[in-house]
């Protein structure tokens, strides 16, 4: 199971990006009822997405170190945009919930004004999040060591 987590977070995060872009093209052809179901199960998918990491994180203790070959500026360009992404990360469930209570009440002016900074973040997050994925598992995997090691130490 530790295993298959980080690629389902990533495919969490990747279809949260997909309905964020989805809804906001429903709510600028002023689709409602449409933008109203989409950001909801954005929403499910950013709470799934949230028990399968804390699943992961936490209870499972997986967890993955940037490893040490790629270069210097691939290295800090990785700790930025991942500091970034757990920055804002945090914001993100109080933003999206505030958020769609007042779209809920049909508080629009409030929405409106609180969309206006949540979408961006949320979609930040999402995208940031799929990038992490494929920085650290795809494009710079952890190197086995005896990839590392001298022939005779092996």
């Amino acid at each position: 199971m530790t295993e298959i987590l980080p690629h389902l977070n990533a495919s969490l995060n990747a279809l949260a990006t997909v309905l964020l872009t989805v809804g906001y093209i429903l709510i600028k052809r002023k689709q409602e009822a449409l933008h109203k179901k989409v950001m909801l199960a954005c929403f499910a998918v950013s709470v799934l997405f949230l028990v399968s990491y804390v699943t992961y994180h936490v209870m499972l203790g997986g967890g993955k170190k940037f490893p040490s070959y790629p270069p210097v500026a691939i290295r800090y360009a990785y700790f930025a945009m991942l500091i970034s992404h757990v920055v804002l990360a945090a914001t993100v469930p109080v933003l999206a919930i505030v958020t769609i209570y007042l779209g809920l009440r049909d508080r629009r002016t409030a929405h409106r004004r609180l969309a206006r900074w949540t979408w961006p973040i949320w979609m930040y997050v999402s995208i940031t999040g799929v990038l992490v994925y494929l920085v650290l598992y795809q494009l710079y995997p952890p190197v086995p060591a005896e990839s590392i090691l001298p022939e005779r130490l092996y």
